[in-house]
């Protein structure tokens, strides 16, 4: 399993786009900087090589160990068996509420990933998917930037191959 957080803000995610000569494309927003934190997992089954997305969303906090432990807890309720774990170094990581949590339960195992080193992390190409479909709209509160993540979230759950795409983009050794 892949793990790792993101965050959205109300401000644009502006990226390159088409237009006529001389008609600079323009969005106008409030200026707000509210921001909705999250935290996702791709999960990898052994057995029928399934990949699953499992994700929660924080409306204008930061994810800190709490929310960690707290999704942890959420991951070991709906998967089964032993979980290998694989995430970076963040502070959330290893605060000591999620040392106590993973210490306590078994099942859990957890590796890190080497220093600075985001491409090899699959669950980066999610954030990267999702940023992509927001890109270029102007939400007018959290609630609305929620709902304009919804959609793109549900395909990526949906759709095999585009999370499969997530894992072959990264550049961790896959057989």
């Amino acid at each position: 399993m892949f793990l790792d957080e993101s965050g959205f803000l109300l401000v644009p995610n502006l990226v390159r786009t088409w237009a006529p000569k001389g008609k600079t494309p323009q969005l106008r927003c409030a200026g707000s900087w509210g921001k909705i934190s999250a935290i996702s997992a791709i999960s990898v089954s052994p057995k029928r090589r399934r990949l699953a997305l499992y994700a929660r969303f924080y409306r204008g906090k930061n994810i800190k160990s709490p929310q960690v432990a707290r999704f942890l807890r959420h991951l070991l309720k709906h998967l089964r068996g032993p979980i290998l774990l694989l995430w970076d170094s963040g502070m959330p990581h290893r605060g000591k509420l999620v040392k106590d949590f993973v210490g306590k339960h078994p099942r859990l195992q957890t590796f890190r990933f080497p220093s600075y080193a985001p491409e090899l992390n699959p669950d980066e190409h999610v954030w990267r998917n999702l940023k992509r479909a927001v890109a270029n709209s102007v939400p007018e509160d959290l609630r609305h930037l929620k709902r304009l993540m919804h959609p793109p979230l549900q395909r990526l759950r949906q759709l095999q191959n585009l999370l499969w795409s997530c894992i072959h983009a990264s550049e961790l050794p896959w057989g």
